[in-house]
């Protein structure tokens, strides 16, 4: 009696794989139908076949072709607003995707940029938010693909200046900072045996060249520099048990050459902090009306937990 519950068992595994594995081969079948129909201009029975499409019957790597075509056959019968919705539909499986001359026809394209340089600031807010989750409970593999997810779509040139401006550019230094420290510490290299002593004679002192001097407010007929953009704003979500101070310099340009954590904070804090800084733009300090470096230092206020 078991063996024949066992056989029949068996059986039925079998017909469900070979029932699962037909309706894949018709879901392909029916794909490549519909394509040749919109191939035909015959946008209605192409559309009608591909909406007739279950998730459940196809092959995942089959999801974004399906919503192409119905995209493409939505146009073409003057439905703009569903066409825009199945083209918001791939850019959210798919936020990299950006289709080729061979795929979609010039005005099709130009929908398709228009729509994903619309959406990719909220998915790459939603990602970054993801990653930053996934750090949190120490998922470090997890977080740094999803940190360099975020990085890479902020690089997109679809988004233009959209990049450089908040909140995207405060994310990208706070991406950095985090995909930095998901990257779990190598090994400590091996400690060096001391070498013999041996006798050699002892250098003179050597002669280095002099760096431009760093001024600070305690400098006389030094105009201290004004900020352009300086804020934390970018920690608002990390939290911080008590204030910190970060000691810049800013060099000629007005640009942040070099920032040192001197009241820390945590190790994370520091880092990001520390990030975002070098992120800070100001009109230089000027010395009889010749910009020079400066040396400055910013309160880090403590932020409770929310």
């Amino acid at each position: 009696m078991d063996c024949s519950f066992g056989r029949k068992f068996t059986g039925c595994r079998v017909a469900i794989i070979v029932l699962t594995m037909s309706r894949v081969v018709v879901a392909q079948d029916s794909l490549a139908t519909a394509r040749d129909l919109y191939a035909a201009a015959a946008y209605e029975d192409a559309l009608s076949l591909l909406n007739g499409m279950r998730a459940s019957d196809r092959r995942p790597e089959d999801g974004r072709l399906v919503d192409q075509y119905r995209a493409l056959c939505l146009i073409a019968l003057g439905r703009a607003s569903e066409g825009e919705r199945a083209i918001e539909a791939i850019i959210l499986v798919a936020p990299s995707y950006q289709p080729t001359e061979s795929e979609f026809p010039p005005r099709v394209r130009t929908l398709f940029r228009d729509v994903r340089r619309r959406m990719l600031p909220t998915i790459i807010q939603r990602k970054y938010q993801d990653a930053k989750a996934a750090f949190d409970r120490n998922d470090l593999a997890s977080a740094q693909e999803g940190f360099k997810q975020v990085l890479d779509l902020l690089g997109d040139a679809d988004l233009g200046s959209t990049a450089a401006q908040p909140p995207l550019a405060e994310l990208r230094t706070l991406a950095i900072g985090f995909r930095d420290l998901s990257v779990k510490p190598a090994l400590p290299p091996p400690v060096p045996q001391p070498l013999r002593a041996t006798q050699t004679s002892t250098p003179g002192p050597s002669l280095r060249p002099v760096g431009p001097q760093i001024y600070s407010a305690n400098d006389a007929n030094v105009l201290p520099p004004s900020v352009l953009r300086q804020s934390f704003g970018a920690l608002a979500d990390v939290f911080a048990v008590r204030s910190g101070v970060v000691d810049i310099v800013i060099n000629e340009v007005g640009e942040v050459e070099s920032a040192t954590m001197m009241m820390s904070v945590n190790a994370v804090y520091d880092r990001v902090a520390l990030a975002t800084a070098k992120s800070w733009r100001y009109r230089p300090a000027t010395l009889n009306g010749v910009a020079v470096k400066f040396r400055t230092s910013v309160e880090v206020e403590r932020r409770a937990p929310r």
